[in-house]
């Protein structure tokens, strides 16, 4: 019987090195910060027949984006592996 053996795998690496990661820490919560600061003031400021559902729903998805790829890399850049 002959047993054929698989090629030698790759381990899995990171696309990103982790020395960057502090730093899109801090660069993707920072933005998330401000777009969601820059919604909070829309929604004080504009009435409510001047708001925009199309406007509201890009902005809050555009921070949610960068706050939780930011808070990824604030996890990974402490050593919590997720």
């Amino acid at each position: 019987m002959i047993l054929l053996q698989a090629p030698p795998a790759k381990p899995i690496t990171s696309p990103v090195s982790d020395a960057w990661y502090p730093t899109l820490a801090l660069l993707m919560l920072s933005i998330g910060l401000v777009v969601t600061a820059s919604f909070f003031i829309y929604e004080a400021t504009s009435s409510k027949r001047n708001r925009s559902l199309a406007k509201e729903l890009i902005t809050g998805g555009v921070a949610s984006v960068f706050l939780g790829f930011g808070s990824l890399f604030l996890l990974l850049s402490a050593g919590v592996y997720v």
